[in-house]
Formats: structure tokens, C-alpha cells, sequence
């Protein structure tokens, strides 16, 4: 191997491509600041939006390799070396490596849909409900994989296409949650004293809420026990506090109370005592009918239109046989008060004639009865009139 030669090659490269060596080094040293000025920037504004910060972290990770790559296209057409090719063998190498890495591939398309549909955030505790049930706090979702700590700080790396293709429970999505415990007491308990000591007990931790549910109540008659379903409501981070809170006390006062907490077992013996077991009242209580609203669905794909319409024109019937027969009423009272307007007309008019032919002295004793018969009369169609309206 000549040794002379390669040298001489080498310092013949820096002679001719100096200048070129020189931008290089000065692009790779300012495209490094810049892109890193540029984060710093896009950090800065992703931070003042409502996004969330595993987002935020997606999308400057999609920024900065993209800005990498353009640094590292740029710096090879500065040392002379043709992009083109580049490209042409970048691009034969994605598709080699995409179908080699399928899997992976859809692992990024799920991440961008979770990230996108906001399904969950930073500090969620999640179970994913596969095979294993995988469960744990989220702590960082990347371009393939979503990262979990455990319970007992172990890491769980779980693919992002498991995220989406499976039920996930997130615990964590909510400020509250309930605390759900059944409790197993003996046949021979007092149910209202087993419901007292649990709802006391619930009450007893400052972290349940009391303007929330606290409820107790006999689930189950089992085979060998009384199943008391119960729970209560309390902020996210103090659920496991109250939960052991609860199983503790509640055992202790069902003990202080003298309650047995039964387990599957077969007893053979002859009883001779009486069993007294206790019970509430005297017999069941009095049916109270619940008053109940009927409310008519109105749904155009499912409704008789026939009769709707048959209905509206049974309405509209009624309606115009209403008006003819006040109209009939009406007319009939006009006639009567003509024919009695008319009467007494030709009333007055006979005993003008009469009076006439009477004498001076009796027409005074005449015109009072008139008017006395005037005002009978009078108050006879007033009354009529009255009877009439009132029918």
C-alpha cells in the first residue's frame, strides 16, 4: 500500500475543497444552533395554547427530526455529493423498510390518533384490557410506543396500535371517583345496623365527599352470607387510601358490634334453642302509586301517519259542529226577542186606542197600572234573557 500517494490525495482534497470544508463545518454549527433556537421557540408557543404537554411533545419530535434531515440534505450538496441519488435510494430504502416494518408503521399512524384525538394525557392511570390487562400511569406517548409506570414503579412499554385496537379504561379522566366495596356479613346480622356502620365508617374520612352519594344496601342473599354493596365518592389520587381506609375499619366495627364475617363452611348440628333473628315491621309496606308523566313520542320513521291525520280531522269536526250549534242558539234568541219586541208593540198600542175613549178621570188610574205592567213586563224578558245566556 502507497502511503506517499494516499497523503498526497488527502492534502490535494483540502487544497481544492478548503473553502467548501470551511462552509461546511460553519453550516453544521449554525443549522445546530438554529434548529435548536427553534424548538426553544416552538416549545415557547406550544406552551401558551391549551395543548396537552404529550402533544406538544409529539409534535417537536416530528419537527426536529424533519429539520435534521433538511440540515443533513443541505450539507451534503455542499461537500458536492448529488441529492438526487440521495433521494432516489432514500426513498428505495423507506419502501424496503416499510414493508419490513408494517407493524411499526401502524404504531406511528395510531400514535398521531391518539395524540390527535386527545384520548389521553399525562398522569392517566389506564388499564388495557388484552390479554395481560396491562395497567399504569402514562408518562409518554411516542412515535411508536406508549409508555406506563406501574404501581410498583415498573415500566411498561406498550404498542400504540394495542392503545387503539383494544378497550382501554382510563381511571384517571375525571377529578372524582367512586369507591365500590362489598362487604359479607352472617344470616343472623341486623341489616340496618351493618348499613349504619359502613355509611358511619365512609363518613368518618375527611377525603369522602358527603354533598355525594354514601350508600349502602343489601345486594345479595347468598349461599352463605348477606352481600352489602356499597360505595362512596372521593378525588382520584386519594381512592386507594380510602379504599384500604374503609376494609379496615369496617372489619374492626363489624367486630366491636359483635357481626361475623362468614366464610364457605358446612355445619352438621342439632339445634334445640329458638334463633331470634331481628325484623322490621309488622308486614310489608302500602303499594303508593308513583305518578308517572306519559310522554308521546312523536318519530316520523315509525308513526301511523293515517292516524294522525284521521285524529286532527275528528278535532276539526268537533270544532265546526261547536260553531254551528252557537250559531243555531244564536239565531234562535234574535227571533224570540223580535216576536217579543213585536207583542209589545201592539200591546201599547190597544190601550193608547182605549184610553182614548176612557174618561179624564180614569186616565190617571189607567197610565199608573200601564206602568206597572210596563215594568212587569220589563223585568219578565230580562229574566228570560238572563236564562237564556246562562244555557
Amino acid at each position: 500500500m502507497d502511503w506517499n500517494a494516499m497523503w498526497n490525495d488527502i492534502q490535494n482534497f483540502f487544497r481544492n475543497n478548503g473553502w467548501n470544508i470551511l462552509l461546511f463545518i460553519a453550516v453544521l454549527a449554525f443549522g445546530v444552533i438554529f434548529i435548536k433556537l427553534l424548538l426553544n421557540i416552538l416549545k415557547r408557543l406550544l406552551n401558551k395554547t391549551k395543548m396537552e404537554k404529550i402533544a406538544m411533545q409529539f409534535i417537536v419530535g416530528v419537527v426536529k427530526v424533519l429539520l435534521y434531515l433538511v440540515l443533513v440534505l443541505v450539507l451534503f450538496s455542499i461537500i458536492g455529493i448529488q441529492i438526487t441519488g440521495i433521494m432516489t435510494a432514500f426513498s428505495a430504502i423507506i419502501l424496503a423498510i416499510g414493508v419490513a416494518l408494517e407493524n411499526n408503521i401502524a404504531n406511528f399512524a395510531n400514535g398521531i390518533v391518539i395524540i390527535s384525538s386527545r384520548m389521553f394525557s399525562k398522569g392517566d392511570y389506564i388499564v388495557v384490557e388484552d390479554v395481560n390487562n396491562v395497567e399504569g400511569s402514562i408518562t409518554n406517548i411516542n412515535f411508536l410506543f406508549t409508555t406506563l409506570i406501574t404501581s410498583d414503579n415498573r415500566r411498561v412499554t406498550v404498542p400504540n396500535s394495542m392503545m387503539v385496537n383494544n378497550p382501554v379504561t382510563n381511571n384517571g379522566a375525571n377529578t372524582t371517583r367512586r369507591v365500590q366495596i362489598t362487604f359479607s356479613v352472617a344470616y343472623e346480622s341486623d341489616v340496618e345496623l351493618v348499613k349504619k356502620i359502613v355509611t358511619d365508617v365512609m363518613k368518618s374520612n375527611g377525603k369522602v365527599y358527603l354533598d355525594k352519594d354514601i350508600f349502602c344496601r343489601l345486594k345479595t342473599i347468598n349461599t352463605s352470607s348477606l352481600d352489602f354493596y356499597s360505595y362512596c365518592w372521593v378525588d382520584k389520587e386519594d381512592y386507594w387510601d380510602v379504599y384500604y381506609y374503609l376494609m379496615e375499619n369496617v372489619y374492626n366495627e363489624f367486630k366491636r358490634n359483635n357481626i361475623c364475617v362468614p366464610y364457605s363452611q358446612m355445619e352438621i348440628r342439632n339445634r334445640n334453642d329458638i334463633v331470634t333473628r331481628p325484623v322490621i315491621g309488622n308486614s310489608l309496606p302500602n303499594r303508593i302509586e308513583k305518578q308517572r308523566e306519559i310522554v308521546e313520542d312523536f318519530d316520523l320513521e315509525n308513526i301511523d301517519l293515517a292516524k294522525v291525520f284521521k285524529y286532527h280531522r275528528k278535532k276539526n269536526k268537533s270544532k265546526t259542529n261547536k260553531t254551528n250549534s252557537n250559531k243555531q242558539d244564536s239565531k234562535k234568541e234574535i227571533v224570540e226577542n223580535d216576536l217579543m219586541d213585536t207583542a209589545m208593540e201592539q200591546s201599547i198600542a190597544k190601550k193608547e186606542k182605549e184610553s182614548e175613549s176612557v174618561p179624564t178621570s180614569l186616565k190617571g188610574e189607567e197610565e199608573t197600572l200601564t206602568k206597572k205592567v210596563e215594568v212587569s213586563q220589563e223585568l219578565e224578558v230580562s229574566t228570560k234573557k238572563s236564562d237564556t245566556e246562562q244555557n
